[in-house]
């Protein structure tokens, strides 16, 4: 992936494009994991949210610039 994508003609970090996959995806597995109430057994259902995030973001990035 190049370091920058031009969209419209506007130079946008190629990261942004796997960011905004990642919360699109993070949207969805929250949808899931919300309706199948595991939420009830994490002690801070926000952290966990934030965790999870990361944990997406960080291994899409390293899978799109390696």
């Amino acid at each position: 992936m190049p370091p920058e994508v031009s969209i419209a003609g506007v130079l946008v970090p190629g990261l942004l494009l796997v960011f905004l996959g990642c919360l699109l995806l993070m949207w969805l597995l929250d949808t899931v994991i919300g309706r199948l109430g595991l939420y009830r057994y994490a002690l801070h259902p926000p952290l966990v949210r934030l965790a999870l995030f990361v944990c997406l973001f960080g291994a899409a990035g390293l899978l799109v610039l390696s």
